[in-house]
Formats: structure tokens, C-alpha cells, sequence
């Protein structure tokens, strides 16, 4: 079946999928601040902090901003449709991020250092890899000279998929964050994810439809990681 030969806006699923977002969001932060987390904290031994850590707000901050991104992708890009299946599932593998680095974090009591300042940094490129090369591509097809055309420039000239890689990236910022060594667990998953399933099946979809234009392109752009894989 091919994920992407299908369109329609699918509102009810994606209305939906935000809404129980939403409310794991909500649990997110009640394990960072609330009675979650110091239970959690009690059960494996960690001393839950008078003073809030600095490192939880930021944890917290990125995955508001994580859920504000998907909306626009979902509401402004995203015009393939969106089964119910999909709609149900998609915001629990995201609750890998939003409770996974929530329960990951809570060991990490000591002050900001140069690794949260490279996990935002980190954090703040993928997100503009990710976003940024959408809105490339839209103003690309918006153009109706572009019709029936392949876009292979902007951030989409690094590789062929630099909008997942930006997701990779962001990950990773999550990651160095929490100053959890677990958490790269999660970075090797969505890079798996990416680069053995979701890249593969997008590849295969692209040459059915663009034919030549796509296999020029792929045999001069890398695939996930630009200018190397």
C-alpha cells in the first residue's frame, strides 16, 4: 500500500490526533513538576528537587514546541490522508518524546552546562531543517510554472530527505538535554525509523510518480544524512 498516493484533509483524524497530544502533553508535565514524577522518582531512588531544574522547563518548552510544529505540518503540509489507524497511533509513538524524555530527565538535578546549550542549539537546527525545508517545498509547488516537477532545491539539495534528518537532529537536542545516556535509545530508534522504513517507502513512491526526475536526483543527493548517506 502506498501511504502517500492517497489525498484528502482528513480534519476529524488529525483534529483528533492534536487533542490526544494534548492530553499526554499535560501528563508530560505532571511527571516533570507534579505527583507523577515524584512517584517515579521515589520508586527508583532519585531525590525529586525543591528548586525546579532548569533542564525540565526546556524539556517541557520543546515538546510544546514539537506539538505546535506537527499542527502546522499536519494542518498546512500534510495533504496525503490520514487514516484512523494512523490518527490513534501516531500520538503514542510521539509520547516516546514527550513522556520518554520526561521520565529520562528527572535524574538530572544540577544547573544548565555547555550540553544544554548544545542540546538547544541542536534542538533548534533540526527543527528548522524540518519546517524550514516544508515551507521551501510548498513555495516551490505554489508556483504553477513548478507543476509536475520534482523539488530538489533549498535544504532539499543537502538530501533527499532532510526534513526527516531535521527530525534526527531535534532528537538528538532532546537527548544531550536530559543528560540521560538512555535517551539516545530513542535518537538510534528515529534514525532507524527513518533511514531503514519511512525513507525507503517515500523513495519508492517518488520514483512511481517523478519517474526519471527522481532517480537524477537520488543519484546526486544523498538520502538522510547530507553528503554522506
Amino acid at each position: 500500500m502506498d501511504l502517500y498516493a492517497s489525498k484528502s484533509p482528513s480534519i476529524p483524524q488529525k483534529l483528533t490526533l492534536i487533542a490526544i497530544e494534548c492530553v499526554i502533553l499535560i501528563f508530560s508535565a505532571l511527571i516533570l513538576f507534579g505527583a507523577p514524577g515524584q512517584a517515579l522518582s521515589a520508586l527508583f531512588g532519585w531525590s525529586w528537587p525543591v528548586d525546579m531544574p532548569a533542564r525540565r522547563f526546556l524539556v517541557i518548552a520543546f515538546s510544546v514546541v514539537i506539538l505546535l510544529r506537527m499542527s502546522v505540518t499536519m494542518f498546512r503540509f500534510m495533504k496525503r490522508t490520514m487514516a484512523w489507524d494512523e490518527a490513534l497511533s501516531v500520538p503514542f509513538a510521539f509520547a516516546i518524546y514527550y513522556v520518554g524524555f520526561a521520565i529520562l530527565v528527572l535524574p538530572a538535578t544540577g544547573p544548565l552546562d555547555l550540553w544544554d546549550g548544545l542540546g538547544v542549539v541542536l534542538f533548534l537546527i533540526g527543527c528548522t531543517l524540518n519546517t524550514g525545508s516544508e515551507f521551501q517545498r510548498e513555495a516551490f509547488k505554489k508556483d504553477p510554472a513548478n507543476k509536475g516537477k520534482l523539488f530538489t532545491g533549498g535544504l532539499f539539495s543537502l538530501s533527499r530527505h532532510i526534513n526527516f534528518f531535521g527530525d534526527v537532529v531535534w532528537v538528538a537536542g532532546y537527548a544531550l538535554v536530559t543528560h540521560n545516556p538512555w535517551s539516545w535509545v530513542i535518537v538510534v530508534l528515529i534514525f532507524v525509523f527513518f533511514g531503514f522504513y519511512n525513507g525507503p517507502m517515500l523513495d519508492k513512491h517518488l520514483a512511481d510518480h517523478y519517474g526519471a526526475q527522481y532517480d537524477a536526483y537520488a543519484r546526486r543527493t544523498k538520502g538522510l544524512i547530507p553528503f554522506v548517506w
